[in-house]
């Protein structure tokens, strides 16, 4: 008889070839949750070449954060909304203004903590959970 993990990790080692398969370029944070559900639709051409997140997989928090978003405040946090410089240029490039920030409250943090919204002029949306090292393109 097999142990009871061996089913899960090989369900998981298929995910990670259908993943591979697909061409997806880009892992998600371990502590993040991901999109690997079949069926998902394909991704907007602003999104090509990063990883993706399905608006209804994120933290509760950035679900809230987005929602304050499109009602347009009010913002708990005084930098929120202000220019994104997209300096680390994870991002694809646009002149300076194009991109916004909102913080999405970490649970437990005294201070702003590294979650972020990035919103783009073109309806654009993007998650990170590592304070800007990585992005995964919010689909809608």
């Amino acid at each position: 008889m097999l142990p009871r993990s061996v089913p899960r990790l090989v369900a998981g080692l298929l995910l990670c070839l259908a993943a591979l398969l697909t061409g997806c370029s880009s892992a998600p944070s371990p502590s993040s949750p991901a999109d690997t559900a079949p069926g998902l639709s394909a991704a907007p051409g602003w999104a090509h070449g990063m990883g993706t997140v399905q608006e209804a997989r994120l933290p509760a928090e950035a679900r809230a954060t987005l929602a304050l978003i499109d009602r347009g405040g009010p913002f708990p946090y005084v930098r929120d909304g202000v220019v994104f410089g997209n300096f680390e240029r994870l991002l694809p490039l646009h002149r300076r203004g194009y991109y916004h920030e909102y913080t999405v409250t970490t649970p437990g943090e005294r201070d702003r903590g590294a979650r972020r919204v990035v919103t783009g002029q073109g309806g654009e949306i993007y998650y990170t959970d590592d304070h800007y090292k990585s992005f995964r393109a919010v689909l809608r």
